[in-house]
């Protein structure tokens, strides 16, 4: 199999202005990490599969033990992507808000384009 070939610049220019605005507009290094800290908890696919659960609002199986559900539940909730509520006995889980909903649209809406 032949390797692509990826197409580079010959030269390498820097832009001082166009650097400047890199500079001006990059987060902090700590807005950094805590993005990345959030992208990483969908990286587990059961994880993926509890936020659909939540999102379409099916009290399915998640065909997963209970212990594992629990310890996703709680990794999605200390990230801020699902909230509970207690009655009783009884937890109940959903999603966070508006954006948990738009983060997967939108990841797979950019994983299905290479599909059409």
């Amino acid at each position: 199999m032949e390797k692509e070939k990826i197409e580079c610049c010959s030269e390498n220019q820097v832009h001082p202005d166009l650097l400047k605005i890199v500079n001006d507009t990059m987060p902090e290094e700590t807005e950094l990490y805590d993005l990345a800290e959030l992208f990483k908890v969908f990286g587990d696919s059961t994880r993926i599969r509890i936020l659909f659960v939540l999102l379409t609002d099916i009290a399915e199986t998640v065909d997963v033990s209970q212990s594992a559900i629990s310890h996703q539940l709680r990794i999605l909730k200390q990230n801020k992507l699902v909230k509970c509520r207690r009655e009783g006995k009884s937890v109940f889980y959903s999603l966070a808000d508006d954006h948990v909903r738009s983060i997967i649209a939108q990841g797979r809406e950019h994983i299905e384009e290479d599909a059409i």
